[in-house]
């Protein structure tokens, strides 16, 4: 069983950045970031490898965000630079995941809101 705690979330203006960690208890794979925003569905960020060196992005964030790990302390990060008012959405992060595909594991989320 794996549990998965964010944070990091919060409110930033344009083109500022923020740092997402994701805590996880129990051995995790790959782990992955999904957003969704009110009225949308949840879509991929970014995932990144057990052993950190394949990480795959989602076009809208490429050039902007980075995925990173420790595997010493079980932690996943997502920093977000040149952030942009649509990046405004819930963060989730996710463990099991298959390239782009979610993996069983959620945790509950962290608010991320840009303003214009």
């Amino acid at each position: 069983q794996v549990q998965l705690v964010e944070s990091g979330g919060g409110l930033v203006e344009a083109g500022g950045s923020l740092r997402l960690s994701c805590a996880a208890s129990g051995r995790t794979l790959s782990v992955a970031w999904f957003r969704q925003a009110p009225g949308k569905e949840r879509e991929f960020v970014a995932t990144i490898a057990w052993g950190g060196g394949s990480t795959i992005y989602a076009d809208s964030v490429k050039g902007r965000f980075t995925i990173s790990r420790d595997n010493a302390k079980n932690t996943v990060y997502l920093q977000m630079n040149s952030l942009k008012p649509e990046d405004t959405a819930v963060y989730y992060c996710n463990a099991g995941s298959k390239g782009v595909v979610a993996g069983r594991y959620w945790g509950q989320g962290t608010q991320v809101t840009v303003s214009s």
